[in-house]
């Protein structure tokens, strides 16, 4: 005996929903930026916070609403240099309709800075060596334009001083002795620019954009050059940590960032991830771009960016 069935049809899987780009929890970044603030304010106060310790003083006895109020100097446009950057960033991810988020910013209550930065997740890969080289460029290009007018009025607000028995220096990058020149003329022997927080904030704005422009691994610096020579970018990073290392044997301010690099170098390697489309050549526009970010890597680059200064009275 046979029983005639009907014969169903083959169930079809409905293709997934593609994940929504661009999509934010807001509040996280607004806390993490009012967090920023706070401690970039509070940036001097963080100095002696870390000296009082362990002595009869109140370590937060500098923690004044004063205090802050002075820090905004620093703090505002060192928030505005360092937005401008992630920024610059964030915008040509959504012009090249590359997933990202909006910048993080990073507070840390550490003396001078009160921040580590910012950054952005960028959430999938890059589509070609164009979009690799507008994303990876657009933000050290924009934080260098956000850092010019702080810089001169950083410097017309400074004043030249003696130079006291101990102090702490900070490195001159070429850009910085170019506006003090024009400004101040030659400096009197013995005698130094002590810097207006506006000027400090655009000399962290030239630190920060002369590292993250570095030819190595994943830094702009790194998208950059593999966007320009592709797969022979590896031999840059391998160039640039070992100057990184000889940099650290000159000056412990460079300790932190070789760290990083050789951990970067560690877990990720020294070559840049491949990308999609790594056939199609940048066309001389962005070329000239490129060339653009070198002459600014120079003239914001720090061969010692601190140095410490103990004489005898």
């Amino acid at each position: 005996m046979s029983t005639d069935r009907p014969i169903l049809p083959d169930v079809v899987e409905p293709p997934p929903v593609p994940r929504p780009k661009f999509q934010h929890r807001y509040g996280r970044h607004v806390a993490l930026f009012l967090a920023t603030l706070v401690t970039m304010a509070f940036a001097n106060a963080f100095l002696f916070l870390w000296s009082a310790i362990g002595t009869p003083v109140n370590p937060f006895s500098a923690f004044t609403l004063d205090v802050f109020l002075n820090g905004l100097w620093y703090a505002l446009p060192m928030l505005v240099i360092l937005g401008a950057h992630e920024f610059g960033h964030y915008a040509y991810c959504r012009l090249h309709n590359v997933d990202a988020t909006l910048p993080y910013f990073l507070p840390a209550p550490l003396p001078f800075t009160g921040t580590l930065g910012a950054v952005i997740r960028i959430r999938e890969a890059f589509p070609s060596k164009r979009a690799l080289f507008d994303i990876g460029i657009a933000g050290p290009i924009a934080g260098f334009v956000a850092l010019l007018p702080f810089l001169v009025l950083g410097v017309m607000l400074s004043s030249v001083e003696p130079t006291p028995p101990s102090y702490i220096y900070f490195g001159e990058p070429l850009l910085f002795k170019g506006v003090a020149r024009l400004y101040f003329g030659p400096i009197p022997e013995g005698h130094d620019i002590f810097l207006h927080p506006l000027g400090f904030a655009a000399w962290f704005g030239m630190l920060a954009t002369a590292l993250n422009l570095m030819p190595f691994g994943q830094l702009d610096g790194g998208h950059i050059t593999y966007a320009v020579f592709g797969r022979y970018a590896a031999y840059a990073s391998v160039a640039t940590l070992g100057a990184a290392v000889l940099l650290t044997l000159r000056s412990g301010s460079w300790v932190a960032m070789t760290v990083m690099m050789l951990a970067m170098a560690l877990f990720l390697g020294v070559r840049h991830p491949r990308i999609v489309d790594e056939d199609t050549p940048l066309d001389p526009g962005r070329r000239l771009f490129a060339i653009l970010a070198l002459v600014i890597f120079i003239i914001c680059f720090i061969p010692v960016p601190i140095e410490i200064f103990f004489r005898g009275t």
